[in-house]
């Protein structure tokens, strides 16, 4: 197959492009050649996806059997993009989000789920962010003359990561010590990697699919098997880093007494609190019974550390948008002198 993949250099795209590569797929990349190198043995089209004429340049006569599209977040502009490469390819390929589903994280969605209500050529400013997402499905489906598949993750981890929410915890637990981890370990988390969705989207294109399908971590509603907690992914982290960090786990009602800002303060921390009762419900049983594996997340943690130790350590904090990801090692020392003092006056 030839594939276009708009982006293809940062972490989900890459991921893409490292999948189809392996499968003997010829891949082009269109992006500006800013946020990272791009992989070897694919063709490069520099250019701004915003820019008409760039565009315009990069359909040109060409032809793929795929477009995909991992880095549209504004309706407008990804309307841009799906108009300029309809025609141009036999399936429109975007990664959407669980942001798209209204009811999301409150609680739990599945395909069926009504969508924010976003205009397709909606701008930044329209609609909250959360909706953005849906605006750019919008987008897509009635810009793209062509087949259409949707893919809607919840949380992506895995090596390349460029959010850092993983990488910040794999940080704390190889720094060691006492570790001030959020809620309970019983408490279900479900992360996806990138390398699973790129494996699930590659195999639906493929097949010549036309859907859409949410793309979770194990567990959640509709699914019977394992689930994974809190607790066996901090007790992943420990064991790979090798450290002797104890967990001392901190409950919510403290940490929102606290201060301490949900989701991000503590990255995968989601407070029993009914705005995020659904955070980690979203239902994959669709995409599973469409061929979606999901490789064990001990394997996830090792493999992203082996990366992250590789790539060095961050030499600065690590962001989701312009939000701090994590507290600092002083705030931590802080909280967990609050929460001793609490624990011993408790027990007086």
């Amino acid at each position: 197959m030839r594939i276009l993949i708009v982006g293809g250099s940062v972490f989900l795209g890459r991921a893409f492009v490292a999948e189809a590569l392996r499968r003997g797929h010829e891949v082009t990349v269109f992006n500006r050649g800013k946020s990272g190198a791009d992989s070897a043995g694919v063709e490069i089209v520099r250019g701004n996806r915003q820019s008409t004429e760039d565009l315009d340049r990069l359909a040109g006569n060409r032809t793929w059997d795929v477009v995909v599209d991992t880095c549209g977040f504004e309706p407008q502009v990804v309307a841009q993009s799906a108009k300029a490469l309809s025609g141009h390819a036999g399936t429109y390929l975007f990664v959407s989000s669980c942001h798209a589903y209204a009811g999301w994280p409150g609680e739990p969605v599945d395909e069926k789920s009504p969508r924010h209500p976003c205009a397709p050529d909606a701008a930044p400013d329209d609609v909250v962010y959360n909706a953005l997402k849906a605006g750019c499905e919008r987008a897509v489906e009635l810009s793209f003359e062509g087949r259409t598949l949707i893919l809607g993750p919840g949380l992506i981890v895995g090596p390349h990561e460029n959010t850092g929410r993983l990488l910040w915890w794999l940080e704390r637990f190889a720094r060691g010590g006492r570790v001030l981890v959020p809620g309970s370990p019983d408490r279900p988390v479900r992360l996806v990697d990138a390398r699973d969705i790129a494996v699930f989207g590659l195999d639906r294109a493929e097949a010549g699919d036309s859907n859409r399908y949410l793309v979770t971590g194990r567990g959640g509603e509709g699914h019977d098997g394992d689930v994974d907690t809190l607790g066996d992914l901090f007790a992943h982290c420990a064991e790979v880093t090798g450290s002797d960090a104890e967990p001392v786990w901190v409950d919510d009602d403290f940490l929102l007494e606290h201060e301490v800002a949900v989701w991000t303060g503590l990255p995968f921390w989601a407070a029993d609190v009914p705005a995020l009762a659904g955070t980690w419900r979203a239902s994959s049983a669709k995409a599973e019974a469409a061929g979606l594996r999901l490789r064990p997340l001990p394997d996830t943690v090792r493999d992203t550390w082996e990366w992250l130790r590789a790539r060095g350590l961050s030499d600065g904090p690590y962001r989701q948008g312009d939000t701090l990801l994590g507290i600092t090692p002083d705030r931590e020392r802080e909280l967990l002198a609050a929460w001793d003092a609490r624990q011993q006056g408790g027990a007086a």
